[in-house]
């Protein structure tokens, strides 16, 4: 069977081997990241995939009809052997189609560090799995790099199925203090002031032009793969959620720049996983922890942050009853 790898097989030692399931970052600095680049001016894009159902072939094929792809690498993070048939189908029609599977559920950083040691794209594109690309969508994107040159990371509009802007497609920095106004909707109180922006901006004036953003969404991130190996990856303390947010954030302190292009749209259809929502989320409660722990400890008191927790695990215990329900609804009914 053409295309199908594992991840022992990659020469590039600057991002993370996958031994025993367990990856770890290599030190930076070992070597120029352009000698890791085969192809200049095209993308490779990453996609990491986990129980993701019919919609990852359609993913897929919108992928493979870009005239800008050098390789599209599917990470197989665990899937149903019907989808992972199909997979290998489209892996021997298509050359630029490779997988790499037998690791496991290494998470979704781990999945993308897998990934993107086989990248040999000038740029990737990491790409959430239940993302849709429009024909020629990586041409504009690309040609940004070249009419902005020092763009760290690039993405587009992101919308739901209905045409709207997703939420999390485009927002502020999350803080402490952005979340406490999102959930409580302090912006109301003053909306012109500074300290009072929102975390979440898609309910704002839609922009008609390539704009700075602070954070933008994993669904969609495309950069140089120089920029992915100076960052050192994605930060595989994440498992699932935040991860974005997190490079963003070293983006951020390394005075980068992240550019939006409202005038490119991709649709993506969340929720598609058949994983139970209750272990997502409780993952995503791990992951704000991580992640408010890891950045914010010098700027906010340990009281501060330890209440913040507190309120996160609140909400989960909250939330969870629920998801049970929904989840064995949706079962029973057949869904």
């Amino acid at each position: 069977m053409k295309n199908q790898v594992s991840d022992a097989g990659s020469t590039d030692n600057r991002l993370p081997n996958n031994n025993a399931n367990v990856v770890k970052l290599a030190p930076l600095g070992s070597g120029s990241p352009y000698s890791l680049v085969e192809a200049k001016g095209v993308c490779s894009v990453v996609i990491v995939s986990y129980k993701t159902g019919e919609v990852l072939m359609d993913c897929i094929r919108s992928v493979l009809r870009q005239s800008k792809l050098h390789q599209l690498i599917l990470v197989d993070n665990g899937n149903s052997r019907q989808t992972v048939q199909q997979l290998n189908e489209i892996a021997d029609k298509h050359s630029k189609f490779e997988i790499i599977t037998g690791h496991g559920n290494v998470g979704f950083s781990k999945g993308c560090n897998l990934g993107v040691r086989r990248a040999r794209g000038e740029y990737i594109l990491l790409l959430n799995p239940d993302s849709i690309l429009q024909i020629d969508t990586l041409i504009p994107a690309l040609e940004v790099f070249q009419s902005y040159p020092n763009t760290s990371l690039l993405t587009v509009r992101i919308e739901n199925v209905d045409g709207t802007e997703q939420r999390g497609a485009r927002r502020n920095l999350m803080t402490p203090w952005t979340c406490c106004v999102e959930q409580f909707r302090l912006d109301r109180l003053a909306p012109n002031h500074p300290h009072f922006k929102r975390l979440n901006l898609n309910e704002t004036t839609p922009l008609s032009k390539i704009t700075p953003v602070q954070c933008i969404s994993g669904a969609f991130m495309l950069m140089p793969k120089q920029v992915f190996v100076e960052l050192g990856g994605m930060d595989e303390d994440y498992f699932l959620h935040v991860e974005d947010i997190d490079f963003c954030l070293r983006i951020e302190k390394i005075n980068g720049s992240i550019l939006y292009l409202p005038h490119v749209s991709v649709i993506h259809r969340k929720g598609s996983s058949d994983s139970f929502p209750g272990i997502v989320e409780w993952y995503k409660a791990r992951s704000f922890c991580k992640y408010f722990k890891k950045h914010f400890t010098e700027q906010y008191p340990a009281w501060a942050l330890w209440a913040l927790s507190l309120a996160i695990y609140i909400r989960l215990a909250i939330i969870f009853p629920k998801l049970i329900f929904l989840w064995f609804g949706n079962k029973l009914l057949g869904r």
